[in-house]
């Protein structure tokens, strides 16, 4: 599937959906203590939801919040107690009164942050929100681009997938609200990225794990990026939307207790192909179409039931170089589909028990045909969670639960066939203790249990915090993780009668975190000890770095043994720096993250710093709203150190590295009304400087030549419109 297609079709879907931000309702009022005194800096949120915001210098606070009906308003501030209070939402609620009472700590509560993006105060906030997201420039409202700006991950030009700290792109898992996604990026050809499925303003938070995360998942070496979905729709609306790309229409119900909302799209790259040149031949231009619906119903106060339904279909035909022979083109042709469901309910009982139960199921398939070679990839996954939530005191909760997957996956290629069919059974328990104010633990422990490698596992994870001064802590993190090998191992299992274990990683990680009125300060260090890894050992076969090679006929032939003789290390340094204070009307972030890895893996053959590896990553993104002409302008910049990649020339295997990499994007929103409609009129432009970026060379049988690897696009330009009957409130970006 044609990145750009997808890339910017959704682009303006996520953009057009941040119309809908204006139907919320504000909550204000005023915190003092007990002589009768204005408290400025006081944290006011309502608790579990993304929502708050800081007093002023007044004690006055004030934000929007889309929640509905009965919530809870926490405030909490050095050297205070906590204060809560009931509120009922179902429009402003101002002339809010609290009064915090003084304690002797001088200390707020520690929360741990190793491995993960959180703030303090409250731990359902993340760093990124959706608005986060859309409005950083260079990430084309995609999720996972967005992400790629902060510590601990690797830009990609012509893969897919997040690359977290020395891990390839199948140790990163992704989740929503607790299911596993099979499919989290469009299809593609070889050699082309795609973006990512996720639609930012389908989630109300965007939690990312670099480390160290919680027992509640498994079958991830590196990552997890968890995304909460949203609950009911702020109100009834009518969205609209026209670009480059395609066009777009969404409307959302809000009823009583229960609301919902369906979308619909429609995409054709004609048009952008007019004005951007790409780097490959699409000889059939990109197109589909697609839509989604979600419906939530909340049967009492403390419960929601949520479901949610995809369906899409595009096809493309492209001319890529070929990956089994540098210097050559294939024409590539594909249709995909994709259907997805999901449904969960979540409850809390008398205060003190949290029930959740969900279940999914996903279908993709892929018909493609590679020249006069057809080809089918058909991946299918049905998965359940149930879980169990005990908040013994607010200093203490014990979770335990389990969940189950069942995926199949069938792939044919001309007359060769392969297949999986894997069943995983999971259970875990973890607890949160805050014994005092200034230490917290998060011990916890996963069982694994898979059908297809009839190999189980237990996987032990803690986790620490310290409070350090009053707006700092230290966070300490360790933990086992196991993951199945690859599908190109596990398609040899049941007819070749393979024996693989589990690929196992032991995590290790320190952090310090400042934070205090808006901004935030970490430094985090880590050590990933990679041990049982899927190794070939050849008899007599040079390194092939195609990576959609087949291992079906060596195996076979007896010619390669495969087993878990791999190993590997990651260890290094990342610093974050986030401002939203300094500057009126401004936000921007600096990220920065040093990597040392090397690991003997796959057919690698000895130990070497892998081809996906930048050793220095840096990312600078600004974002500036002029009130004067209703307008944000956003700008980000990405460095990227040299790749390492393969000359079969050289004897010191992936010994050479690539240029180095740099990006400069540019975007600009225009906000106005035109009758009934809000209107957003967006442009932007990627790579400004029109760098050429490579990823990677590709040489040709005798080594003589060598090629490139490079993105669909160098440099690429969008504008677009986008109308609702929502406004907007500018405070929210």
């Amino acid at each position: 599937m044609n990145p750009v297609s997808i890339k910017y079709l959704f682009s303006l879907a996520m953009l057009f959906l941040s119309l809908n931000l204006s139907a919320q309702s504000t909550v204000s009022g005023t915190i003092k203590d007990e002589k009768g005194m204005a408290l400025s800096g006081v944290s006011v949120y309502l608790d579990n939801t993304l929502d708050g915001a800081s007093t002023d210098s007044a004690g006055k606070f004030s934000f929007k919040t889309t929640e509905k009906g009965a919530q809870t308003l926490v405030a909490t501030a050095v050297g205070y107690a906590n204060a809560g209070l009931p509120l009922n939402i179902n429009g402003d609620v101002s002339g809010i009164s609290l009064t915090l009472k003084n304690t002797a700590r001088s200390l707020e509560e520690v929360t741990i942050t190793a491995g993960a993006f959180e703030a303090s105060n409250d731990k359902d906030k993340t760093v990124l929100k959706p608005l986060d997201i859309v409005t950083t420039a260079g990430s084309q409202a995609d999720v996972v681009r967005a992400i790629e700006t902060l510590p601990g991950t690797q830009k990609q030009g012509t893969q897919n997938g997040l690359f977290v700290r020395g891990g390839d792109a199948s140790e990163a898992s992704f989740v929503i609200d607790g299911m596993v996604v099979q499919n989290a990026f469009f299809s593609g050809p070889p050699g082309v990225a795609t973006r990512s499925r996720f639609n930012a303003f389908q989630f109300k938070g965007v939690s990312f794990s670099s480390g160290g995360y919680s027992a509640r998942y498994g079958q991830a070496l590196s990552s997890v990026l968890e995304l909460s979905s949203l609950d009911l729709p702020e109100k009834s609306t009518i969205n609209l939307g026209l670009n480059m790309a395609g066009v777009y229409a969404s409307g959302s119900k809000l009823w009583k207790n229960s609301g919902g909302d369906v979308t619909a799209f429609y995409n054709n790259l004609q048009p952008f192909y007019g004005v951007v040149k790409t780097n490959f031949d699409y000889y059939d231009v990109p197109k589909g179409y697609g839509g989604s619906a979600r419906y939530a119903w909340q049967p009492n106060k403390m419960g929601i039931v949520k479901l949610m339904a995809n369906i899409s279909h595009f096809s493309s035909g492209i001319a890529v170089p070929n990956p089994g022979e540098p210097g050559s083109t294939v024409r590539y042709g594909l249709q995909n589909d994709t259907y997805t469901g999901q449904a969960s309910y979540k409850q809390t009982l008398h205060n003190k028990w949290i029930l959740y139960a969900a279940g999914a199921y996903s279908y993709n398939l892929d018909d493609s045909r590679f020249d006069s070679i057809a080809g089918s990839l058909k991946e299918q996954r049905a998965q359940g969670r149930l879980e169990a939530k005990y908040l013994a005191t607010t200093r203490l909760n014990i979770l335990v639960g389990s969940d189950y997957q069942h995926f199949e996956v069938d792939n044919q290629y001309g007359s060769s066939q392969r297949s999986i069919n894997e069943q995983l059974l999971s259970g875990y328990l973890e607890g949160e203790w805050t014994p005092v104010y200034w230490i917290a633990l998060k011990p916890g422990v996963r069982y694994e249990q898979s059908a297809l490698l009839a190999q189980s596992s237990i996987a032990p994870r803690f986790s620490l915090a310290l409070k350090a001064g009053r707006h700092g802590q230290v966070s300490l993190a360790t933990g086992v993780f196991y993951q199945n090998p690859g599908n190109l191992y596990l398609y040899a299992v049941a007819p070749f009668n393979q024996q693989y274990e589990f690929q196992k990683a032991i995590h290790y990680i320190a952090n310090y975190q400042w934070q205090h009125e808006e901004r935030t300060f970490r430094i985090e260090g880590y050590y990933k000890d990679y041990q049982n890894l899927i190794r070939e050992q050849w008899k007599t076969a040079p390194y092939d770095p195609n990576t959609y090679r087949s291992l079906q006929q060596s195996i076979a032939d007896g010619t390669v043994h495969i087993n878990n003789s791999g190993y590997g290390y990651a260890t290094g340094a990342e610093l974050f720096w986030r401002d939203k204070k300094s500057i009126k009307n401004a936000d921007y972030w600096i990220s920065y993250s040093y990597i040392d890895t090397r690991r003997l893996y796959n057919n690698y053959p000895t130990q070497a710093t892998p081809e996906f590896i930048s050793t220095h990553n840096l990312n600078v993104v600004g974002k500036y709203w002029i009130d004067k002409i209703t307008t944000q302008i956003n700008m980000t910049y990405s460095y990227a150190s040299g790749r390492p990649y393969y000359d079969p020339g050289q004897t010191d295997f992936l010994s050479d590295r690539t240029p180095d990499y740099h990006n400069l994007s540019f975007t600009i929103n225009h906000l106005r009304s035109i009758g009934k409609w809000f209107t957003v009129i967006y442009a932007g432009v990627d790579n400004i400087t029109n760098q050429k970026n490579i990823f990677g060379y590709r040489y040709n049988a005798d080594g003589s030549k060598r090629y490139p690897m490079v993105p669909a696009l160098y440099r690429s330009y969008f504008v677009g419109i986008n109308m609702s009957l929502s406004k907007f409130n500018k405070d929210e970006l």
